[in-house]
């Protein structure tokens, strides 16, 4: 039996875990490209992706006996396949590896303008050495343990993501009720996509990219209070929390910023300094107080991940998953092992997307969030295929919480989220409008491939050797227990 830990969590910070790693700030700008149609995907996304995710993470997590170890536990007990939930919680930990650089790109853009550094943001080698940096010191505050990164994603939560969203939307909102010009076209018909334009499509990527990582703090069930009310109630708010706040911050930056002079890593500094000194000319102090508060939000984000996905993955490796040396935590129960092999991942990604861009700022930004969208999606894939397993094979399984509308309901709800994932995967391969070259394009879909095929290779490449690590183990070796199916 695995030792029980004190439930330290409340509903808040569990919420406040949860929404840093959804809700993304520096998104808005990727938004901002689809103009008043981000308001079309960020709904459409919410209701076909996001909020079925949501219900299904929920449900699974719910089932006795499937928590632990979050969507390893969940796909390795639903498919009879510890190797089949490996693959899922290894995708969940690492698409976030190449997630870590797109965030830690977005923290140098705005630190580059706020201390007068443009090198920082424009030079390669000063920019993969930043990216090492941020990430670095940031790993180290979350060898603590769980109670300081709820520290932390409560504090950024609250200052660096709500409160400067609000500001961030009053402005936008008082610079359009004095009815000055516009960037967009605010008519009915500018709300519906062009879908002849195939580029088009991939804006809808970086929507559900957005709404990833819903499930990923479901590493810390076993330290929250109440779960079979808290993690669903959190669950269903943040969804609707995220769909408005994305869909107004992608408008508001389209509203105001012209697409040809957008810069998808500091687009929010970029509409922050337009709306903040139309109204106050001689604001720029304050404005650097708010894009330091803004780079706040993201660290609390970058601090949420690094444990949450690392600690599932420990947990697979308690089932011999992965040599047995990345199984070892800290005494505040933090694994080590694989934050290091974490930080060498960063290491790998950051100099293929800093340095594989060709110099061109918005290639590595789109190749990054891109990736990153990709890696996950196989993880959902998993993810959506364990739960119509869970419908179908495992309905008398004891649970807390069902997706509403019985049998059918959860149907519906596991079809819509399921082809979602796969559709969004084959359209990301498709270079985003955004790319206006075709060099640029070229480069961006030559690095995207390759950098997934690699993706895909190397769980199948470690599990491989899974009787090895089985031989050398000095621990015991734990196995999922799968109860035969009960004919109905």
């Amino acid at each position: 039996m695995t030792k029980s830990k004190v439930r330290t969590l409340t509903l808040f910070d569990f919420f406040a875990i949860t929404a840093s790693m959804v809700m993304t700030v520096y998104e808005y700008p990727s938004f901002a490209t689809s103009k008043l149609s981000a308001v079309f995907f960020a709904i459409l996304g919410g209701i076909f992706w996001f909020l079925p995710t949501a219900l299904i993470s929920a449900e699974m997590d719910s089932v006795e006996g499937w928590s632990n170890g979050g969507v390893f536990g969940w796909v390795g007990n639903a498919l009879h396949s510890e190797r089949v939930g490996f693959f899922a919680v290894f995708f969940q930990w690492f698409q976030i590896t190449v997630g870590f650089v797109t965030m830690s790109y977005f923290i140098i853009g705005m630190l580059s303008r706020v201390f007068n550094w443009p090198a920082l943001n424009n030079d390669p080698i000063l920019k993969f050495i930043g990216v090492l940096v941020v990430f670095g010191l940031i790993t180290v505050l979350q060898l603590g343990g769980t109670k300081y990164t709820a520290k932390i994603a409560r504090w950024g939560f609250v200052i660096g993501i709500l409160a400067m969203s609000v500001v961030f939307f009053g402005l936008a909102i008082a610079y359009l009720a004095q009815g000055n010009p516009l960037q967009i076209d605010f008519s009915w018909h500018a709300l519906i996509p062009d879908f002849r334009k195939a580029g088009t499509l991939t804006i809808f990527a970086t929507f559900i990219l957005a709404f990833t990582g819903i499930e990923a703090s479901a590493s810390h069930i076993n330290e929250l209070q109440n779960p079979s009310r808290n993690y669903p109630l959190a669950m269903i708010i943040l969804v609707v929390l995220a769909i408005i706040l994305d869909a107004a911050g992608g408008l508001a930056v389209a509203a105001v910023i012209p697409q040809k002079t957008l810069s998808f890593n500091g687009g929010i500094d970029q509409t922050f300094k337009f709306l903040l000194l139309h109204f106050m000319p001689h604001g720029q102090w304050l404005l650097d107080i708010f894009v330091l508060l803004i780079v706040l939000g993201v660290v609390a984000e970058i601090g949420s991940w690094v444990v949450g996905p690392s600690r599932a993955l420990q947990v697979a490796t308690e089932y011999g998953m992965m040599p047995q040396v990345f199984r070892k935590t800290n005494k505040h129960d933090v694994p080590v092992p694989l934050l290091i092999l974490q930080s060498v991942m960063v290491v790998v990604w950051d100099a293929i997307l800093t340095f594989g861009g060709n110099g061109n700022g918005n290639v590595s930004f789109l190749v990054a969030t891109t990736l990153t969208t990709l890696l996950y999606l196989v993880c959902y894939i998993c993810m959506y295929i364990a739960y119509f397993s869970l419908i179908f094979k495992h309905s008398d399984a004891k649970r807390t919480y069902n997706v509403p509308g019985g049998k059918v309901g959860k149907i519906v709800v596991a079809v819509c989220g399921l082809a979602t994932s796969i559709f969004t995967l084959v359209v990301s391969f498709i270079p985003s409008t955004a790319l206006q070259t075709a060099t640029a394009r070229h480069h961006y879909l030559i690095i995207l491939t390759i950098c997934f095929v690699i993706g895909l290779i190397i769980p199948i490449v470690i599990s491989a050797f899974r009787d090895k690590y089985d031989q050398h183990s000095e621990e015991t070796i734990k196995h999922l227990e799968f109860e035969e199916k009960k004919d109905n």
